[in-house]
């Protein structure tokens, strides 16, 4: 199939490889180059996955890092290795995750400094979580923004403010909290996940959907949901009943989502027309 560079530039393609405590891994990218934010999951399985997707190896041009927990990097220096990748990360992140990489497939990133990758731009910022160093990641081509937000303990101003720009976003729902405080976790660790620094609940993850989300948010992927302590059925539940036209993608723990298309388009705008005819000949007249 034959894409346009106009076309190429216009929309982005991403899927979640895996999401949850048993690794992390995220794709973005358009037709001529891609990224991943983080590679928690094996080599041969991020192979396997892209793979079902459609999408070549080649394509990745660089893995970004988050922060330095084993879920979020065990796959990265085997990957990086393998297709000579290199691997932005901070330096307290590196030293801390005791990663074995190449120096010259190793470049720092600073947060708020944007990163191009050939059509691609992306975007650290800080993020409340228990590592050293942690970061949140925008990636946007042309007039369409893509943003991975897990691991979070809390929102903040620098997460609505990019989250309110997203055409799409990876969000952390990791916890309900009456499954957490009823929950088996000792309550030293019950206490470390909801703390601010830990992870972000499903209300929280919610309230930041519905007061602050962009009109052209087309697809949430509710992301790194807790196998002990969430309900993917749940969780969806909650949030589809305030999407406003946003499609809600649950991603899983075990396996790969759909690669989903995303355009820059106002859904709100699409729902309305959808439930009136009328009014989208009106518009297009």
């Amino acid at each position: 199939m034959a894409f346009s560079t106009f076309a190429t530039n216009m929309s982005l393609f991403i899927a979640s490889l895996n999401s949850g405590s048993n690794g992390n891994c995220y794709y973005i990218g358009n037709q001529e180059e891609a990224v991943l934010i983080d590679g928690g999951i094996s080599c041969r399985e991020t192979e396997k996955r892209m793979k079902k997707l459609g999408l070549p190896m080649k394509r990745v041009k660089a893995i970004f890092v988050s922060h330095e927990h084993g879920d979020h990097i065990y796959g990265v220096s085997r990957l990086s290795r393998k297709y000579q990748l290199p691997v932005y990360i901070t330096g307290p992140t590196l030293q801390n995750g005791n990663l074995s990489l190449r120096d010259e497939l190793t470049v720092s990133f600073k947060a708020y400094e944007p990163t191009q990758i050939g059509n691609l731009l992306i975007t650290p910022f800080p993020k409340y979580h228990d590592a050293i160093d942690p970061h949140s990641f925008t990636v946007a081509s042309d007039s369409v923004k893509v943003g991975i937000f897990t691991d979070i303990g809390r929102t903040c101003e620098r997460l609505i403010k990019h989250f309110n720009e997203c055409h799409a976003a990876f969000l952390e729902a990791n916890y309900d909290e009456d499954m957490l405080e009823n929950g088996r976790y000792p309550i030293s660790l019950k206490n470390r996940i909801r703390d601010g620094q830990g992870h972000l609940s499903n209300t929280e993850a919610l309230q930041l959907f519905m007061y602050h989300r962009s009109p052209k948010l087309s697809h949430l992927f509710l992301s790194h949901l807790s196998k002990q302590n969430n309900s993917p059925k749940l969780v969806k539940e909650l949030f589809e009943r305030t999407t406003e036209g946003t499609e809600i993608v649950i991603a899983p723990r075990n396996k790969e989502t759909k690669l989903y298309h995303i355009r820059n388009v106002d859904v709100r705008l699409q729902k309305t027309k959808e439930k009136d005819p009328h009014l989208q000949l009106t518009l297009f007249q």
